[in-house]
Protein backbone atom coordinates (compact mmCIF):
# COMPACT_ATOMS: atom_id res chain seq x y z
CA UNK A 1 0.00 0.00 0.00
CA UNK A 2 1.04 3.54 -0.47
CA UNK A 3 1.15 5.99 2.12
CA UNK A 4 -2.25 7.79 1.08
CA UNK A 5 -3.77 4.25 0.94
CA UNK A 6 -2.16 3.81 4.73
CA UNK A 7 -3.23 7.07 5.98
CA UNK A 8 -6.70 6.21 5.56
CA UNK A 9 -7.16 2.83 6.77
CA UNK A 10 -9.25 2.26 9.81
CA UNK A 11 -7.08 2.00 12.68
CA UNK A 12 -8.21 -0.45 15.53
CA UNK A 13 -5.22 1.04 17.54
CA UNK A 14 -2.01 2.56 17.48
CA UNK A 15 0.90 1.77 20.25
CA UNK A 16 3.62 4.64 20.71
CA UNK A 17 6.89 3.41 20.77
CA UNK A 18 8.60 5.72 19.90
CA UNK A 19 11.68 6.46 22.10
CA UNK A 20 12.17 3.05 22.83
CA UNK A 21 15.17 0.87 21.63
CA UNK A 22 15.25 -2.95 19.98
CA UNK A 23 13.20 -4.80 20.91
CA UNK A 24 10.79 -2.35 22.46
CA UNK A 25 8.38 -1.61 19.54
CA UNK A 26 8.30 -5.41 18.95
CA UNK A 27 6.95 -6.08 22.55
CA UNK A 28 4.76 -3.41 22.32
CA UNK A 29 3.50 -4.58 19.16
CA UNK A 30 3.50 -7.99 20.34
CA UNK A 31 0.72 -7.25 23.11
CA UNK A 32 -1.11 -5.12 21.33
CA UNK A 33 -1.89 -7.62 18.82
CA UNK A 34 -3.02 -9.66 21.72
CA UNK A 35 -5.80 -6.68 22.40
CA UNK A 36 -7.45 -6.29 18.54
CA UNK A 37 -9.55 -8.92 16.54
CA UNK A 38 -8.37 -10.88 13.47
CA UNK A 39 -8.78 -8.98 10.57
CA UNK A 40 -8.41 -5.86 12.48
CA UNK A 41 -5.19 -3.37 11.94
CA UNK A 42 -2.66 -2.12 14.34
CA UNK A 43 -0.22 1.03 13.37
CA UNK A 44 2.67 0.93 15.74
CA UNK A 45 5.02 4.34 15.75
CA UNK A 46 8.90 4.13 16.57
CA UNK A 47 11.84 6.03 16.11
CA UNK A 48 13.79 3.19 16.19
CA UNK A 49 15.57 1.84 13.06
CA UNK A 50 15.50 -1.49 13.68
CA UNK A 51 11.47 -1.30 13.82
CA UNK A 52 11.40 -1.23 9.98
CA UNK A 53 12.69 -4.53 9.50
CA UNK A 54 11.54 -6.44 12.50
CA UNK A 55 8.18 -6.06 12.48
CA UNK A 56 7.89 -7.27 8.62
CA UNK A 57 10.23 -9.87 9.76
CA UNK A 58 7.44 -10.44 12.75
CA UNK A 59 4.62 -10.39 10.85
CA UNK A 60 6.08 -13.11 7.84
CA UNK A 61 6.75 -15.45 11.22
CA UNK A 62 3.24 -15.26 13.04
CA UNK A 63 1.41 -14.72 9.33
CA UNK A 64 0.05 -11.61 10.17
CA UNK A 65 -0.29 -8.91 6.94
CA UNK A 66 2.43 -6.37 6.70
CA UNK A 67 0.03 -3.40 5.27
CA UNK A 68 3.21 -0.77 5.17
CA UNK A 69 5.38 1.73 6.51
CA UNK A 70 5.18 6.12 6.68
CA UNK A 71 8.18 7.71 7.02
CA UNK A 72 7.73 10.70 8.98
CA UNK A 73 10.38 13.30 9.63
CA UNK A 74 11.84 12.02 12.99
CA UNK A 75 9.67 8.37 13.31
CA UNK A 76 8.33 5.46 11.47
CA UNK A 77 4.49 4.82 11.03
CA UNK A 78 4.30 0.80 10.65
CA UNK A 79 0.90 -1.09 10.06
CA UNK A 80 0.00 -4.40 10.15
CA UNK A 81 -3.33 -6.77 10.00
CA UNK A 82 -3.94 -9.46 12.57
CA UNK A 83 -4.25 -12.76 11.53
Amino acid sequence: MNAEELKKLNVAQTVDARGTSCPGPLLAAKKAVGEIESGEILEVLSSDEGTKNDIPKWCEKMEHEFLGIIEEDSYFRLFLRKA
